[in-house]
């Protein structure tokens, strides 16, 4: 279903640019001939029939069975421990090593937006921005632990997430907390 989606998500972007930067300039040019072009009228099936796809596609997936979705992957496998605490259970720390920090910005393409827009109305989990955050938040956390890496820590403690929105559906994930080495 998501491949179908996909697909129709680039149709309606391929429609929607074609009409405004072709179909707008030639309407203005010869605006007294009333023959609508081949291309542009391929081009205003395609946005009409994206949304359509689109649509369609998002309303089979909501009588589905809702079941959890797929996160990313986990963190990058590493010996350094991390933790949202100032200590850790068991060990002490012999050295603090100094303020670690991983950040990403993430965006979503025009046609995953659409799709997203139509869960809006349709209701569900909007699984686009889903998707986009837990890779956000993976690319964030694996810089912070390579970060930590380079300095030698054992652990990363007092952790911390944020999340800023940059403009339209770009998201800043910032990952952030101290570096310290355990006896």
């Amino acid at each position: 279903m998501k491949v179908i989606r996909q697909i129709g998500s680039a149709a309606f972007v391929l429609g929607l640019f074609t009409c405004i930067f072709a179909g707008v300039p030639w309407h203005v040019m010869v605006a007294d001939d009333p023959v609508v072009p081949w291309w542009l009228r391929i081009a205003v099936f395609c946005l009409l029939g994206g949304i359509l796809v689109v649509l369609a596609s998002v309303a089979i997936e909501q009588r589905k069975w809702e079941r959890p979705g797929e996160m990313p992957a986990g963190e990058a496998k590493s010996d350094i421990m991390l933790i949202n605490s100032t200590e850790v259970p068991g060990r002490e720390v012999s050295e603090i090593v100094e303020l670690v920090q991983g950040h990403t910005v993430f965006a979503i393409w025009l046609g995953k937006d659409l799709s997203a827009l139509v869960r809006l109305i349709l209701g569900g989990e909007l699984t686009e921005y889903t998707e986009m955050m837990g890779r956000a938040r993976t690319a964030a956390t694996n810089r912070m632990i390579a970060e930590a890496a380079g300095m030698g820590a054992d652990a990363i403690i007092n952790v911390r997430y944020m999340t800023t929105s940059v403009v339209g559906s770009a998201a800043e994930l910032f990952a952030y907390g101290t570096a310290v080495k355990l006896k």
